[in-house]
């Protein structure tokens, strides 16, 4: 976990992934950074996109291939950006549009590709669309809005819970429900509307001609839900995420939906860069599936180019539990012909030095899960300061915590 030990194989996977050109992703070291924790250039207490791109030359010499960058879109922060009020602008409190576009030609310079977050699930109650569906019932079907049941409608339309605790469901005035798997500040869009379809590739392309070289599809298992959104029938619904179908989740139409996407990078991916060589544009899914066969199915040769494999990040501090999920982590993408994505820590879970039992032996594991994702055949994510294996901070007061899960799940 120390720069001593990460840097030469990073090295290493960069000088790799130049060699095989087009397939950089498929051996690629990838850096995630949390944009508003990252680096703060103007003083406020928070990270910016500035920050980031003064910070770039340090990820270039650690030898990482690409930088992944939470959202930095307009946005309330109900949920730490996840709330996107408008997608082809820059939060204030980030930047504005010129600072992301020099951040990525400041990449470009110094051989790292961009990666940026796309947020399709849902967007933030303060989103245009749905300002006008609030106030107009008849523009509504861009979102998920159901009548209640019970005798007045008093009731939700369905069992659903909310990922971040309590019911799935939010009444407004007139008596309509909407859906919102996340936070009720994060309406859930209505994929069967067309309009949405549009307006997603639109975005993809405005960030795409800007430069960037790929998106992180957030939730890009939640797109599509089951016809008729039928009741679960059980409780303590979050926890079967990953393990068991659910009906809001890993249905089978998001596929169409990354195929379209998939079509619309291979289109940008086939004009030069400026040197006349190819620029790969890819696709990454965030996909929470109940087995790695499943998982595959987002990175066929015609969908995504990657899927992170939380299966590994799960897995507890046991050498055959390792081996095992190595195992049918590669055997299942393989199949399909993808490359494995290896990740220990994100923004959206403890970091691994702590989760391994903190203090001296937590960094122990935790250098040593890092050498062991690192030697691995195919993709890595390092999460910011994990070359400096940073623990998780546990002490702050309930008082200034942000997190929507923390508060809606009683801490």
């Amino acid at each position: 976990m120390t720069h001593e030990l990460t840097a030469p194989r990073l090295a290493s996977a960069s000088s790799n992934a130049t060699a095989s050109g087009a397939a950089w992703w498929r051996d690629a070291v990838i850096y995630q950074v949390y944009v508003r924790s990252f680096a703060d250039s103007d003083g406020d207490g928070v990270g910016d996109l500035r920050g980031v791109r003064e910070r770039l030359p340090h990820l270039a010499r650690l030898g990482v291939d690409a930088v992944w960058l939470t959202p930095f879109y307009v946005s309330p922060q109900a949920d730490g950006g996840y709330d996107v009020a408008d997608y082809r602008a820059v939060d204030p409190v980030f930047g504005d549009l010129s600072d992301a576009d020099d951040l990525v030609r400041a990449a470009h310079g110094l051989g790292l590709k961009v990666i940026i977050d796309v947020v399709p699930n849902h967007t933030s109650d303060r989103h245009p669309w749905f300002l006008r569906a609030l106030a107009d019932p008849a523009r509504r079907d861009r979102y998920v809005f159901r009548p209640g049941r019970g005798a007045t409608g008093e009731l939700p339309p369905n069992d659903w819970e909310s990922v971040f605790g309590g019911p799935a469901w939010t009444r407004v005035p007139d008596g309509a429900w909407y859906l919102h798997l996340f936070a009720p500040e994060q309406p859930d869009l209505n994929w069967e509307n067309a309009e949405v379809h549009e307006e997603f590739a639109s975005v993809l392309r405005f960030w795409l001609d800007l430069g960037v070289d790929g998106f992180r599809v957030d939730v890009a298992h939640g797109m599509v839900k089951a016809a008729g959104l039928p009741d679960i029938g059980r409780g303590a619904q979050a926890t079967l995420i990953g393990t068991e179908p659910l009906p809001f989740f890993d249905q089978d139409g998001v596929h169409e939906i990354h195929r379209a996407w998939r079509r619309l990078l291979d289109d940008y991916s086939a004009v030069p860069g400026p040197d006349g060589t190819p620029r790969p544009r890819i696709g990454v899914a965030e996909a929470w599936a109940p087995s790695s066969e499943r998982l595959a199915l987002y990175v066929r040769p015609d969908e995504l180019h990657q899927a992170f494999n939380f299966r590994f990040l799960t897995c507890p501090w046991d050498a055959a539990a390792m081996r095992t999920v190595i195992d049918e982590s590669l055997a299942a993408t393989a199949s399909v012909g993808a490359p494995t994505t290896w990740v220990l820590s994100n923004h959206d879970v403890v970091r691994h030095r702590t989760r391994y039992g903190g203090g001296p032996r937590g960094l122990a594991r935790a250098r040593a899960a890092a050498l062991l994702m690192l030697a691995l055949p195919g993709s890595a994510y390092l999460y910011q300061g994990e070359e400096l294996g940073l623990p998780e901070v546990t002490d702050l007061p309930d008082a200034v915590r942000q997190d929507p899960a923390f508060r809606r799940g009683r801490g």
